[in-house]
């Protein structure tokens, strides 16, 4: 899935777009609307105005080294986790609303923003990290990216990126712990292109299984019961005894997980190897 852009919705851009209009009407000679706009949504302590604090916290931070920008980003997805996102809707409906009441809406919207870039992409990457339904990851690693070129002035790498989308949403659960793994799962298939079948389940597992531990540690388990069986059925063939030795001390090594025992990256690593090295052991 992918988030589309939209206008109507993105609160940094609107807020730029009423301070355009403010001038237009001001060079008209009238009055401006859009000032008791600005007053009646953009301050006090509403969802919307601060919402609209982490696009102006963006904005006011360009040029800033690699570490501050990543700081920043990370700040503002934080804070916007933590707002209500029904309320938030509403707030904005309301907002439009008012809009037309008073302009054009399709005139209004036409007004060229400079920095409608960056502001559109962190729009789409706030309502990714909010949204019920799993996103596409290059989707949301082409919208950091865009934002963090913007902070540092500086090009990036989408890997490196996709590493620290990866370190940080795995401290999350349900869909942003979802999302993690589906970005490992991009980068396992673009370094990795022969995978074996068996890594490509297990992977499929750790994706849709995420947010069911005993699920996912009861199919680790049968997999790694799975592979003991079949390291001891070929060691059973091996002639050469040092390597038979060796194999019998990896399937005693190989330990099932205890209930209480946390999930971790380390055991996709470990069964990845396991199949890597079982599938060695038939080509003998």
């Amino acid at each position: 899935m992918k988030i589309k852009h939209s206008k109507y919705r993105n609160t940094g851009l609107i807020f730029e777009l009423l301070v355009k209009q403010i001038a237009a009407d001001t060079l008209n000679g009238g009055e401006s609307a859009a000032i008791s706009i600005i007053k009646e949504f953009y301050s006090g302590k509403s969802a919307l105005a601060k919402e609209y604090k982490l696009y102006s916290l963006l904005q006011k931070a360009e040029g800033v080294s690699q570490t501050k920008a990543e700081a920043i980003l990370s700040t503002i997805t934080e804070v916007s986790r933590k707002l209500d996102q029904s309320i938030l809707k509403g707030q904005k409906y309301n907002l439009i609303s008012k809009i037309k009441e008073s302009y054009n809406i399709e005139e209004f919207f036409s007004i060229q923003v400079k920095n409608y870039k960056p502001l559109a992409a962190l729009y789409c990457l706030l309502e990714a990290q909010n949204n019920s339904e799993l996103v596409d990851p290059q989707y949301l690693i082409e919208n950091k990216v865009t934002i963090l070129e913007y902070l540092t002035s500086n090009s990036q790498s989408e890997e490196d990126v996709k590493d620290t989308l990866i370190e940080e949403y795995s401290k999350y659960d349900k869909d942003l712990k979802l999302l993690t793994f589906k970005i490992l799962l991009e980068k396992f298939n673009h370094k990795y292109k022969d995978l074996l079948p068996e890594q490509k389940n297990i992977l499929k597992e750790f994706i849709t299984s995420v947010n069911s531990r005993t699920r996912l540690r009861n199919i680790i388990n049968e997999e790694l019961s799975k592979i003991i069986a079949e390291v001891q059925k070929l060691s059973s063939k091996v002639k050469d005894q040092v390597v038979k030795i060796k194999l019998d001390e990896v399937s005693k090594a190989i330990v099932p997980l205890k209930k209480t025992e946390a999930i971790s990256d380390v055991h996709l690593i470990n069964l990845m190897q396991y199949y890597d090295l079982v599938n060695e052991l038939k080509s003998l």
